[in-house]
């Protein structure tokens, strides 16, 4: 499936990597489209972005010491399955293939019922061992998530600058509702004291227009209109002297990045 076709799904999909509950071969099919697709790499850093701004938005909280216990469980768990793989598969290699195929499931099936089984018993001393004030926290962190992401910017175009070789260096988002474009720099690249990073807009037809100049922080934000981003197709950024240069001159020094402007079904 394109998912570049499917943009409601590439956002759940993004979404779920960035947060991490995106395992084993989804998640190596999602970093694989990520190389070869921009629009991929964009949706992915835009989730990642997010989910670091949500979390700078609560309190640290101190975990219940059942949470350690019951991750100290887990692991051992992990650790004994792993063993108990490694003597099936020495088995394996002495007995006949029926008779390992008959045993190996036998194992597993053994294991998989002890972890369901120590999974329950974990989960229901957890439960029970949280107090009410503990409930009363979560509820109000997540009553704090809830009110983050209805006030989060309602993103409409995006493009991830990649450099001449092309490796992402730069994502770019823009925000209609709040006209403000966010920079924020994925690269290593960082330019001489006396040098000035410079947006600008590359229209169909038409010279190049300036977006604004870069600070350097690794997160920048510049405002501009609608109307400067609605038709254009593509971005780019130009190393120029401190400051920047004027729109009326276009880009005078190089052009480190560029990459396509696309928008986003909100």
């Amino acid at each position: 499936m394109n998912l570049v076709q499917h943009p409601e799904l590439l956002d759940r999909l993004a979404a779920s990597y960035a947060l991490g509950t995106l395992r084993a071969g989804a998640r190596r099919r999602f970093e694989h489209m990520a190389r070869t697709h921009p629009q991929v790499r964009a949706a992915a850093l835009l989730w990642q972005g997010r989910w670091s701004a949500l979390s700078e938005l609560q309190s640290p909280v101190q975990p219940d010491a059942a949470v350690w216990t019951r991750i100290q469980n887990l692991v051992d768990a992990d650790q004994a399955g792993l063993a108990l793989e490694q003597q099936r598969a020495a088995a394996n290699a002495r007995t006949p293939k029926a008779l390992a195929w008959w045993r190996s499931l036998a194992l597993t099936g053994a294991v998989a019922t002890v972890a369901a089984v120590a999974i329950g018993l974990f989960a229901q001393q957890s439960l029970q061992k949280t107090s009410g004030q503990q409930l009363s926290a979560l509820q109000t962190q997540l009553q704090t998530a809830q009110t983050a992401l209805q006030t989060m910017p309602q993103v409409q175009y995006v493009a991830v600058l990649a450099d001449g070789k092309a490796q992402a260096s730069m994502l770019v988002t823009f925000d209609a509702r709040q006209g403000q474009l966010a920079l924020q720099r994925v690269g290593g690249f960082q330019e001489a004291a006396d040098r000035s990073l410079q947006l600008w807009a590359l229209p169909a037809q038409g010279a190049p227009q300036s977006l604004g100049v870069m600070g350097e922080g690794r997160l920048e934000q510049l405002q501009a209109q609608l109307a400067q981003v609605q038709a254009v197709p593509a971005l780019a950024i130009s190393l120029e002297p401190k400051g920047g240069v004027p729109s009326e001159t276009g880009p005078t020094g190089p052009v480190l990045f560029s990459g396509a402007l696309i928008k986003r079904d909100l």
